[in-house]
């Protein structure tokens, strides 16, 4: 749990770049429909929202690759750079040597293998190659290698040693990613055949394969013809349900009541129930992960917020995905999305022939707000879950106001290093807002009388090898001085 909350943190970094591409593509969308109908672009006021929509695309489109970088830095001992530089170079190794081009010289490629590889450069793939990164960096960034190969000491041999790892990885994957992506085919074609109830287990499953980019198998299924279904390519192309040999829609319009209304109704639930001083912290990354949900349908800045920090509300969060798109399915509402469902494309279906109901928006949004705000706070009170402003690592008011009591930093550092067993007794510094996070080899050689003697607040032993200094707000310069005093 410790290191898929560390992964989570780690992934505020990416997801604070992609709250304001889901706003620039919502609004881009509005001033420019033809950017969804593939119409012509002409005029200045749809140029602009041309290029507003190319804009928050670019970082949407490569979101894998900010959470390979994201994660190789978030995840590395000191947030250093070179294990965001290491995760890159995973990232391309394996994403290289598993395209369909290099795949293909190696092995003949069955029609589902080739659309498994098609879809290799995926989030999924993009959070291994962050833990590639960061992990060969806490492993080998002080390597010492003989002196005719000197050059390549230290940091420099980590992009290396990643690039090898990765090798290794893409082999394993070069077999399991077909028998994962064939698995998911197999699962939707089951669905198909349950009508409302599959609809709902496609939209539940739909929710849980986010994390790992592998939805997208799953959308080929029941949005394009893998099968023969194509909810998505059906309804844009003006058909109805007289068309097709099921109600068509089904597969979209269940998102729309939790995109547009349940995630405002789930970042109201947060923001409500983060501690007093993260609220600010949490209102800025919730509020507008909200809006580019009910704007553009863009849902990652909000999921990816809390997936990996609280996955039972993540399994939550899918599960109430699944109720409301059987409710969908059954009273009527029909609505399709060119690539998401917010307002924008809700807008713009509307008019089209399968469309049904789309009035009912407005009371299926209410009861969406209302149940996934509800189910949101009770859970994360109850459980006490770790969601954006209530991380293990939050601060109380009291550690906010803390004043340390000698502003000499290095003499601080020194007596709190003496007071955990010397440099050789710590195998890890990190800091949070108000604490100095250690992890420790030998507990017996702490001594809590020495390191209060630096002046610090108070010292708390979370674990049998964790220390956690309370400093006040200036932990980062002691921090800084303590890592000095440990290289």
């Amino acid at each position: 749990m410790k290191f898929l909350q560390k992964l989570g943190k780690s992934l505020m970094l990416p997801v604070a770049c992609l709250p304001i591409c889901g706003i620039l593509m919502g609004i881009g969308y509005a001033l420019c429909p033809a950017t969804m109908q593939g119409g012509d672009v002409t005029g200045i006021v749809q140029q602009i929202g041309y290029y507003l929509v190319k804009a928050g695309g670019a970082l949407i489109d490569n979101m894998a690759i900010l959470f390979a970088i994201g994660i190789g830095v978030g995840m590395s001992e000191e947030n250093d750079g070179t294990g965001g530089l290491a995760a890159l170079a995973s990232w391309l190794m394996i994403t290289n040597l598993l395209s369909t081009a290099n795949v293909s010289v190696i092995r003949t490629l069955s029609e589902d293998a080739t659309l498994a590889f098609d879809k290799i450069q995926n989030p999924f793939i993009g959070i291994i190659a962050g833990i590639i990164g960061a992990m060969c960096y806490n492993r080998f960034k002080s390597t010492k290698l003989p002196d005719w190969l000197s050059f390549f000491s230290g940091k420099r041999c980590v992009a290396i040693v990643a690039g090898v790892v990765s090798i290794i990885v893409s082999v394993v994957l070069l077999f399991v990613w077909p028998i994962l992506f064939g698995a998911l085919v197999a699962l939707g074609e089951g669905i198909a055949s349950l009508g409302a109830v599959g609809a709902g287990l496609y939209a539940f499953f739909n929710r849980l394969l986010i994390p790992f980019g592998l939805h997208h198998a799953l959308n080929n299924v029941f949005w394009f013809d893998t099968i023969g279904l194509g909810d998505l390519t059906h309804f844009w192309a003006g058909e109805t349900s007289a068309d097709v040999t099921w109600s068509l829609g089904m597969y979209m319009s269940g998102f729309f009541p939790c995109m547009m209304f349940g995630i405002p109704g789930a970042a109201l639930a947060m923001v409500h129930t983060a501690k007093s001083n993260k609220k600010k912290v949490a209102v800025g990354l919730l509020s507008s992960a909200a809006i580019a949900a009910f704007v553009c349908g863009v849902t990652e800045p909000f999921e990816f917020g809390f997936m990996f920090l609280a996955p039972v509300l993540y399994l939550i969060y899918a599960l109430l995905y699944a109720i409301f798109t059987v409710i969908t399915v059954v009273v009527g509402f029909r609505a399709g999305f060119s690539f998401s469902a917010g307002l924008t494309d809700l807008v713009f279906s509307a008019s089209l022939p399968a469309a049904q109901n789309t009035w009912m928006i407005i009371p299926l949004g209410i009861a969406a707000f209302i149940v996934f705000y509800v189910v949101f706070r009770f859970a994360i009170v109850k459980f006490d879950l770790k969601t954006p402003g209530r991380e293990d690592d939050d601060d109380t008011d009291a550690e906010m106001k803390a004043v340390l009591a000698n502003d000499d930093f290095t003499e601080v550092a020194k007596i709190v290093l003496e007071g955990v067993g010397g440099k050789e007794n710590v195998t890890s510094i990190d800091n949070c807002i108000t604490r100095l996070r250690l992890e420790i080899k030998d507990y017996t050689k702490v001594d809590e009388k020495k390191i209060k003697s630096a002046g610090v607040a108070g010292v708390i032993r979370p674990g049998k090898n964790s220390v956690q200094v309370i400093v006040g707000t200036k932990v980062q310069f002691v921090a800084d001085e303590f890592k000095k005093l440990c290289k």
